[in-house]
């Protein structure tokens, strides 16, 4: 019987992917050209789930919430952290191969399922020293903060990611690449990202025994809450045993409050990936003295003149939130809409001969949630000419279909 297949890959392949269940034997390749894109492959899945979650969300009393305009930003982050690599290969993975083709000390064989597993261990640890200064570092925080940005938490918030953070990430795996092959790493860091997309949900609990051994959604809550005994801790990527061995773990207690200890109060993409450049060169200039200026950059992002390297707990405040909840229905329609954009988009970019098609659904879609007010233009006079505009979009994209595509096909 032939298995059902999403984006080039069999959907029990693309589920493993997500939960790093993929064997050395199906994961292994000799050069880093034969790697697969297991991110983009994975795209139709991050869609699915958060669908999924948003439904069952729907069907319980106590589900998750969602705020459309923050469902958006993270999308909108999600996708400026993954421009630079349409122009350029991964910083991470080029530096990678810089130091393995001039300093190895030994070479693995790529085929090994111990080097496999000694990949899987190194790139998760390497992850979490990276997570771990990134919080801890303050010229470090100002890229990740993006990431911790949001006042909710479910899997779109795994989307959300900082486009300069690359730029640091990569010093933190250049040990392995002095025995473990380009292509072995190349796999593992992919794998790791994926795992880390669906432990950002309230919706599973408790794990029971694997609470020891993974980084959980349980976990992951902790790490992004802005309770005092949430800070600075559970930095995992796969493995919690790192922050069991490294003192910086902290189970799930009190009702978790997410965001950042100073909310940012916007949904503005810009503003939300930028803005903390400004205020820390803003901190470093207002410093007194070329050691404070240095703290600045280099101690934590709670510390001030006086205090621990990593700030006071106590100067902490006091935690609250305050939502605005969208029906669910109006969050399940205008999630709808964004994710069949996005998919509109990778059309139109890969070429694909139903490139047409798909933008012209995108307008119907558009022209609907208008027209039965799940949306509005930002001023009232404009709804009559936003319409005329899809549906004029709508005819040449149709008239295309009836004509042929330009788009290619090979």
């Amino acid at each position: 019987m032939a298995q059902v297949q999403v984006n080039n890959v069999t959907v029990s392949q693309g589920v493993r992917m997500l939960f790093s269940l993929m064997t050395p034997n199906e994961s292994s390749f000799a050069t880093v050209q034969e790697v697969p894109k297991y991110v983009n492959q994975a795209t139709p899945y991050f869609s699915g789930l958060i669908l999924l979650e948003i439904v069952l969300g729907w069907l319980k009393t106590d589900g998750p919430r969602i705020k459309i305009n923050d469902f958006i930003t993270s999308l909108s982050a999600g996708m400026m952290s993954r421009l630079p690599q349409l122009v350029m290969r991964s910083l991470e993975l080029s530096a990678y191969i810089y130091v393995w083709n001039n300093f190895r000390l030994l070479e693995l064989p790529w085929d090994s399922a111990w080097t496999w597993w000694l990949a899987f261990l190194g790139v998760d640890m390497g992850y979490y020293w990276f997570h771990r200064f990134a919080h801890e570092l303050n010229i470090l925080w100002a890229a990740h903060q993006v990431h911790h940005s949001s006042e909710y938490y479910n899997l779109s918030t795994a989307l959300r990611q900082s486009v300069t953070q690359q730029f640091s990430s990569w010093a933190f795996y250049l040990p392995l690449a002095l025995m473990v092959p380009p292509s072995v790493f190349a796999v593992h860091v992919q794998f790791n990202l994926l795992y880390q997309f669906w432990i950002h949900t309230e919706l599973v609990k408790d794990l029971g025994p694997l609470e020891w051994i993974l980084n959980t959604p349980s976990h992951h809550r902790v790490h992004h809450g802005r309770n005092p005994y949430c800070i600075d801790k559970n930095y995992a990527g796969i493995l919690i045993i790192w922050d069991r061995m490294f003192g910086t773990f902290a189970p799930e207690s009190d009702k978790v409050v997410y965001g950042l200890t100073h909310p940012i109060s916007t949904f503005q993409i810009w503003t939300v990936e930028f803005l903390y450049y400004p205020y820390l060169w803003q901190r470093f200039w207002e410093a007194e003295g070329i050691s404070n200026k240095l703290s600045v950059i280099f101690k934590g992002p709670g510390w001030t003149p006086g205090k621990p390297r990593l700030g006071d707990i106590a100067d902490i405040p006091q935690v609250g939130n305050h939502f605005f909840i969208l029906s669910e229905m109006t969050a399940l329609l205008l999630t709808g809409y964004v994710l069949l954009s996005l998919t509109s988009l990778g059309f139109l970019i890969d070429q694909r001969a139903n490139a047409a098609e798909m933008e012209m659904l995108r307008c119907v879609l558009i022209m609907a949630l208008q027209q039965f007010g799940y949306i509005k233009p930002l001023v009232p006079l404009l709804a009559f000419p936003i319409e005329v505009i899809y549906a004029k979009a709508t005819f040449l994209e149709s008239i295309k279909h009836v004509c042929g595509s330009p788009w290619k096909t090979d």
